[in-house]
Order: structure tokens, then sequence, then C-alpha cells
């Protein structure tokens, strides 16, 4: 495999496509580096592409009437980050994608998934459980939104990005967590005082 198919390893394993048909699919797309705080996808626009980020850091958020940032997802390495609803409705967005690093993605299609079905119809299984996985997501995100206190939400943080303590900003694990900066520096205060292991 080489260095730099990350994308298809990403579909041998997810997909199981075979390596030489992951390997094609991966190449036919270009790679584009983005600088830290470039915009992939601005509110208002509408988005026509799926992003695989090979190397970096994306975040998915919306702003309130007072500009306020609220961060929908964050998509490291090896994740996938469009607005869904857009680039399947054909409708206006009502979010921002920015890299929070300096990144490598590449720009899928949106008919990329479908048109992996149709080499092989068995596939759509495999499709139809990334699916199900993306929406499980989200439902477990609105739970916690709606019904975890801070500090489960925190936890529930560092289950879902391990590796991204170090990387974001505080203010910006706040804002995913739908918290003030004081509320977070509260609650990892509380964790250390239960000698829990907070980075």
């Amino acid at each position: 495999m080489a260095q730099s198919s990350a994308l298809a390893l990403y579909l041998i394993e997810n997909m199981q496509l075979s390596e030489q048909e992951a390997i094609w699919q991966a190449d036919r797309y270009p790679r584009k580096t983005v600088d830290k705080q470039e915009m992939l996808l601005r509110a208002g626009e509408i988005c026509r592409q799926i992003y695989f980020v090979e190397t970096g850091l994306l975040k998915m958020y919306s702003t309130d009437r007072n500009g306020k940032e609220h961060i929908i997802q964050f998509a490291p390495e090896n994740w996938l980050m469009s607005d869904r609803s857009s680039l399947y409705f054909n409708e206006k967005s009502e979010y921002y994608i920015e890299a929070v690093e300096s990144s490598e993605v590449v720009a899928l299609d949106s008919d990329f998934f479908t048109s992996i079905i149709d080499i092989d119809a068995r596939l759509a299984r495999n499709n139809d459980t990334l699916l199900q996985k993306h929406i499980r997501g989200l439902q477990n995100r609105v739970h916690s939104l709606l019904a975890e206190s801070a500090e489960e939400r925190y936890m529930g943080f560092m289950e879902t990005y391990p590796k991204l303590l170090q990387r974001v900003p505080q203010w910006m694990i706040a804002s995913y967590l739908g918290i003030t900066p004081e509320s977070l520096s509260r609650v990892r205060k509380e964790l250390a005082r239960k000698n829990f292991t907070v980075i």
C-alpha cells in the first residue's frame, strides 16, 4: 500500500474493496493542501464535496446571531466531513467547514460511495453500515447535549477524539461541548481532583 493512499486503506477497511480497486478509486480524486483557517465551505453556499482528511484537522460549525461559533464536529486524520443535507438535497448550507491545522484532504464527489456500489452491489451493505454509524453518532451527539452533564460530555469528547486534546484550544472544545471555557476549566479541575488524568 502506497504511503499516500490513506483513502485507499480506509476503503479497504470500511468498504472491503480489493487493494487494487481501492487504490484506483483513491487515485481518481485530487489531493488538496489547505492552510490553517482556510475555508472549505461557507454558510449560504451549497456543499458539493465530501472531504477525506489524510493529514491535519477540520471543523464544522455554525454561528448564531451574535456571531458566536458552535462547533458541530471535528474531522482528524481518516475522517470524512461534509454537510450531508446540503450535499444530497442541493440546499444552501448553514455551516462552515474550516481547517484547524494545515491539512491535506481528498475532495470526493457527492456520488463517490454510490459509484463504489456500482462496482459490486454487495458493497451496498458496507455503505449502509457507514451511514448508520454516522446517524448513530449524530443521535448520540444530540442526546449528549440535551441530557448529559458537562463532565459527561467532556468524557465523551475524549472517547470520540482521544488525540485532539493537545491539538485544539480549550475554547474550541468548550464550543463543541456547548459550555463556556470557564465551565470547561471547572470540569477539568474537578476531574483532576478525582485523580482522573486530564491532558
